[in-house]
């Protein structure tokens, strides 16, 4: 067993420049405010890579890859290709009800929802549509399964933006919440799963310091 296997995190990738690792549900990506919140992924990586820094989060109840830099300037060049989204990110989620592939097309195609997220000051950190205020938000969506006795689709997303929450805000929009969402979904449907059903599931990019494209990818666990 490795030390990144000791210290409670599964590394999937690692060379000079960055580390990619698979963070487990439920475990938050960096400290949050209280003593009760400081165990975090980035907590447990620094522990064995002490120059690698966060680079992208994923929520708390989110599963999959994870990005980190070891060194200022590949974390600076990791910032600018998230920034100009040149980053691919795709991610696994079911959902409540039954979703139906275009009539244009077969379960291949992909459809998009796009609309304005925003703080919902009295209630955060939860988000909201707001077409005022909110800023741009667009997700691609494209049907993999459905599960007719469950009542439920099972997904393939992929943020054009990178909004708090955005995933999870957007399909709560068009009536179809992740299961497990405690935050957005029903309690009968927050109730449906003892996890948050939505899994990073592949990453792809140029490589900052040898340029050459690279891909990770983890199946979703559920």
């Amino acid at each position: 067993m490795s030390s990144a296997d000791t210290a409670g995190f599964t590394l999937v990738y690692e060379d000079d420049a960055l580390l990619v690792l698979d963070k487990p549900a439920n475990l938050l990506s960096v400290p949050g405010r209280g003593s009760d919140k400081q165990d975090c992924l980035s907590s447990r990586v620094r522990k064995c890579y002490s120059n690698a820094s966060i680079v992208h989060r994923l929520d708390m109840g989110t599963s999959g890859l994870m990005l980190m830099a070891r060194s200022a300037a590949v974390q600076r060049m990791l910032n600018d290709a998230f920034a100009h989204r040149t980053v691919l990110k795709r991610y696994e989620a079911v959902v409540n009800g039954l979703l139906e592939p275009s009539v244009e097309s077969d379960n291949g195609y992909w459809q998009e929802i796009s609309l304005p997220i925003a703080l919902d000051w009295p209630n955060r950190p939860c988000r909201v549509i707001d077409t005022y205020q909110g800023k741009p938000s667009v997700t691609r969506w494209q049907l993999i399964s459905v599960d007719l006795a469950a009542g439920t689709s099972r997904l393939r997303l992929e943020p054009l933006t990178g909004r708090s929450h955005q995933l999870r805000v957007h399909l709560k929009a068009i009536g179809h919440p992740i299961l497990g969402d405690a935050l957005y979904a029903p309690t009968a449907v927050a109730a449906a799963s003892a996890r948050l059903l939505l899994h990073a599931t592949e990453l792809a990019l140029t490589h900052p310091v040898n340029l050459k494209p690279i891909r990770w990818v983890s199946p979703a666990p559920f």
